[in-house]
């Protein structure tokens, strides 16, 4: 049986737009755009979410009747959430670019890349061979690991993956193998 998993970013956030590592819900114009996307949303029989706000949000614009799944919680960046990029990097740059390089590093005393992908991996790994089509609403950091995961390509590839917001990104497989449909927007013309 092959699974087939779409995962979805959700829409923009005032803690994006800020880049800042924190969570916060949707503001009505990025409700209103996942709305209008509602209807190029992929058949599904299985629907989940990420516990953040933001992808909470999102699912329920979409109208989607989405479980809240743990295992796709954003990346814990420790004692850097709530603050802004920008303010990490000017305050500690050493731990800044001890991040960016260096997938096993945590100066945040969070969660790193490489835990990040093992989690994501683990769920990934528990839909292949259940066949069936599922779709989780999850943060561009887990989406990027479960690219790094399925595709089996180093680490140090994780920033470099761009996910855009309310992008789909399409993963097939069975068995640990996956296939990737490269990601594309969700837009109401689909």
């Amino acid at each position: 049986m092959v699974a087939r998993i779409t995962m979805l970013s959700p829409a923009v956030n005032a803690a994006l737009r800020q880049v800042r590592f924190d969570d916060a819900p949707l503001d009505e114009s990025a409700a209103q755009r996942a709305r209008a996307a509602a209807g190029a949303l992929p058949p599904q029989e299985v629907m989940c979410t990420a516990p953040s706000e933001r992808c909470r949000g999102t699912a329920e614009a979409l109208g989607l009747d989405a479980a809240v799944v743990r295992e796709l919680r954003d990346l814990d960046v420790g004692r850097w959430r709530g603050r802004s990029l920008d303010d990490v990097a000017q305050e500690t740059p050493e731990e800044m670019a001890e991040w960016l390089h260096d997938p096993a590093g945590a100066p945040h005393g969070g969660e790193s890349v490489l835990d990040l992908v093992d989690r994501v991996g683990n769920w990934l790994e528990s839909w292949s061979g259940h066949g069936g089509r599922i779709l989780a609403v999850a943060e561009p950091a887990v989406v990027r690991a479960a690219l790094v995961h399925a595709l089996a390509i180093p680490a140090q590839t994780f920033w470099r993956l761009d996910v855009a917001p309310l992008s789909a990104t399409e993963l097939s497989g069975r068995s640990g193998r996956w296939n990737l449909r490269c990601g594309r927007p969700l837009t109401a013309a689909g």
